[in-house]
């Protein structure tokens, strides 16, 4: 049977697992006794294990076969192979400063920007649109639980407003990074979703709320959420380096 191939916005959200439990990618992965040594370009770069001296070690890099001489202390261990692109870096069996930058990259450049990191759900901004935030991504979160959907602002935010309307209490969502993060693109996220799994008119349509780039028609409420929001961003935005029009304060 062939396998159905992933539609364009579930290849910005879904892993390809095929690879990942590959017994002959885990017992190389065995074989070179695979670790992080620093690297001056890339942050941390992949070695394999030779020779043991005192404090020191000696590794070659699995990126052109050189072979150099590094601080133990310097080492840090790698993960397996059936825990690439995972969703979850708390579930890393070696929870490290370059596991946690590699899982990022790796999923970054499989079109994946949404990763969790236990509570938190970390963003790698695409400076670029993605097809993942339509009506039907938005029914795809609604009311599932975290671990049965893929990371996304979306569930970060339906858990929340769940949690608001079962338990009554008061729930809060806190975006932080540095300027150009995507800090506000994301709060428009998280209001688009509210708007759309909270307001009593949800399904209707207004056509001419149609917004240019947009996958759907905004319904009445979530169309005042954010147009106002350039309104506010017009008394208090400043310019940084990385950013035109911060919305840092």
């Amino acid at each position: 049977m062939s396998k159905k191939a992933p539609t364009e916005d579930e290849k910005f959200l879904f892993v390809d697992k095929d690879f990942l439990n590959s017994p002959m990618a885990q017992a190389d992965w065995a074989a070179k006794k695979m670790v992080w040594v620093p690297s001056e370009k890339h942050g941390f770069e992949a070695a394999s294990l030779k020779e043991e001296r005192g404090d020191e070690v000696l590794v070659e890099l699995a990126d052109n076969g050189k072979k150099v001489t590094v601080n133990k202390d310097d080492i840090q261990k790698m993960n397996p192979p059936k825990f690439s692109k995972v969703e979850d870096m708390a579930e890393l069996t070696c929870l490290n400063e370059a596991s946690v930058l590699h899982n990022l990259r790796e999923r970054y450049f499989s079109g994946l920007i949404y990763t969790y990191s236990g509570l938190f759900c970390v963003v790698v901004n695409p400076y670029k649109m993605l097809p993942i935030y339509s009506e039907k991504i938005i029914d795809m979160y609604k009311g599932k639980k975290r671990h049965e959907v893929p990371p996304h602002i979306y569930s970060i935010t339906d858990n929340a407003y769940r949690s608001m309307m079962q338990d009554r209490e008061d729930q809060s969502i806190l975006c932080t990074g540095e300027s150009g993060a995507g800090k506000t693109e994301n709060t428009k996220k998280v209001i688009q979703y509210l708007a759309v799994v909270a307001s009593s008119h949800k399904g209707k349509k207004d056509s001419s709320a149609q917004q240019s780039g947009s996958q759907f028609a905004y319904g009445e409420l979530e169309k005042q959420l954010l147009q106002a929001n350039p309104i506010l961003e017009a008394f208090g935005n400043a310019k940084t380096i990385k950013n035109d029009n911060s919305s840092d304060l």
